[in-house]
């Protein structure tokens, strides 16, 4: 059963990329792709739960949280293309998410269960993981911001830059990726230093010093937006910086823990 589901989500995630990178005026009407990834998010959540039962927890290991994040990032960008013309950046995140799935199914890691956890923790988790996902989407819309505005300069750009929305859309999407992660990311701070004994313990430390690192950077990117116009390059930077210290303080931990140490 969970091969089969596995299978059925990586399949439909390659896909619905190929079919997006394939058509390079994708529109209102051509639905495909996104069906696709639908059907691949759909058969990940029900593996994801499947797994959850099984162990009675979610396991925060480093492949199956990356799995997780991916999971949520798809999804947040497939609700996001109900309204927003963001289809684009499932060129990255959907075989991201099927690299991370066959990974989390293909090779086998010592489960790091949370057994005991009450509804505070929960929602400090459950806002961390979604201030991530948002984030990560937010510097991939950087990313892909850069490229188109780097391209529009030359002449004439690829048709795959033709066929993203305007330079101005693209900047508004990111200012409102931006807000909305940085929303999260305040209510995991918040809740961690509310409802965690000792944020500050050693095994934390440097989770809690970039997360707060990040947010400034992200909220200053935001004021500077409000006040003094900021765009382009300098968004694109502060955005990406911002990005890395989350990336490092999710992850740094544990890669160096799990993957090389062998050890959690």
């Amino acid at each position: 059963m969970n091969t089969t589901l596995v299978t059925l989500s990586i399949c439909t995630y390659l896909a619905s990329t190929l079919f997006i990178a394939r058509d390079t005026h994708l529109n209102r009407r051509k639905r495909t792709p996104l069906y696709l990834a639908w059907t691949a998010v759909c058969a990940h959540t029900l593996y994801t739960s499947i797994a959850f039962q099984q162990n009675a927890s979610f396991n925060f290991s480093f492949i199956s949280t990356a799995s997780l994040i991916s999971l949520i990032v798809a999804l947040l960008l497939l609700i996001a293309t109900i309204t927003k013309p963001v289809e684009k950046l499932g060129l990255v995140i959907f075989p991201l998410a099927a690299i991370m799935l066959a990974l989390e199914l293909n090779l086998s890691e010592k489960p790091h269960l949370l057994h005991t956890y009450n509804w505070q923790m929960s929602i400090h988790i459950l806002t961390s993981i979604i201030a991530f996902s948002l984030l990560n989407i937010a510097a991939l819309q950087a990313i892909l911001l850069a490229i188109q505005d780097q391209q529009l300069k030359s002449h004439p750009p690829k048709r795959f830059i033709q066929s993203l929305p305007s330079l101005q859309t693209m900047e508004s999407l990111l200012f409102q990726m931006l807000g909305t992660g940085l929303f999260f990311l305040t209510i995991s701070l918040i809740s961690g230093f509310i409802f965690i004994e000792d944020l500050f313990a050693q095994h934390l430390v440097h989770k809690t010093v970039l997360s707060i690192i990040a947010w400034i950077i992200f909220s200053c990117l935001l004021i500077g937006r409000l006040r003094y116009g900021w765009r382009g390059k300098t968004a694109v930077r502060w955005t990406l910086a911002g990005f890395v210290l989350l990336l490092l303080a999710y992850f740094g931990s544990k890669l160096v823990l799990e993957i090389i140490l062998k050890k959690i």
